[in-house]
């Protein structure tokens, strides 16, 4: 069975990812800092089957991250790594004149430094599988000036680049960038409290990363709206 390390996989799109991929067969590495609800999302997505591997943690930390590659290797090797855990510098969000520099370090690291530990750590069982991918969760933030959001869309911007850079150097490999688009999360929510516009569920947009696995598109940076209007 092919293997999947999913950071952030407590909740939200993480969650609703890894139970998408155990429904399929995968067997999966979940990471995420809190143990509870990181212990029932791993509950949920061992109902399908599968074998699943739940490990608490700080994605910043090394040994954290040896340890997320070293289960997967228990589990038959790395097939896919996904980089989800997000931090977004500051909540609610703020202008950058106010924006703690802390925070923006925090952003940072978390989204950008180490997703490229983990991948560091996790690339020779990559380059050894037959259909080795790296998918890392963008935002639109990445690409347009919105005010408040400086410090996460230049977080998200670094790991586009990262993304991209990634992918010409490991031609083997599929490095796919995606923007989800808005959603019905707790990151969202504690970015912005004060909006109530209706936001699409994360599962709602899950499909739009299946297709990437499934047909294999070559490496860049592709939105999940995008992605699920051409399926329709």
């Amino acid at each position: 069975m092919p293997v999947a390390i999913i950071t952030g996989a407590s909740k939200g799109l993480g969650e609703a990812l890894a139970l998408a991929l155990a429904e399929r067969g995968w067997d999966l590495v979940l990471d995420a800092r809190g143990p509870v609800p990181l212990a029932e999302a791993a509950g949920l997505v061992s109902a399908h089957g599968t074998r699943v591997t739940a490990l608490p943690g700080d994605v910043t930390d090394a040994g954290h991250r040896a340890e997320l590659v070293a289960a997967a290797w228990r589990l038959g090797g790395v097939d896919l790594v996904v980089h989800n855990a997000s931090a977004l510098g500051a909540e609610p969000l703020v202008r950058l004149e106010d924006l703690p520099l802390e925070g923006l370090r925090r952003a940072l690291e978390v989204n950008v430094v180490a997703a490229l530990g983990l991948v560091q750590e996790a690339l020779p069982l990559l380059r050894a599988a037959p259909a080795g991918a790296v998918l890392v969760v963008s935002s639109d933030a990445a690409a347009e000036a919105y005010p408040t959001w400086g410090g996460y869309g230049a977080s998200k911007a670094g790991l586009d680049q990262l993304a991209a850079v990634l992918a010409a150097e490991e031609p083997g490999l599929r490095v796919w960038a995606v923007d989800p688009g808005d959603m019905a999360t707790d990151l969202y929510a504690a970015a912005v409290p004060d909006d109530d516009d209706p936001r699409p569920e994360p599962a709602a947009v899950v499909p739009a990363f299946l297709r990437l696995l499934d047909e294999r598109p070559p490496s860049g940076r592709y939105g999940a709206p995008a992605l699920l209007e051409e399926r329709r």
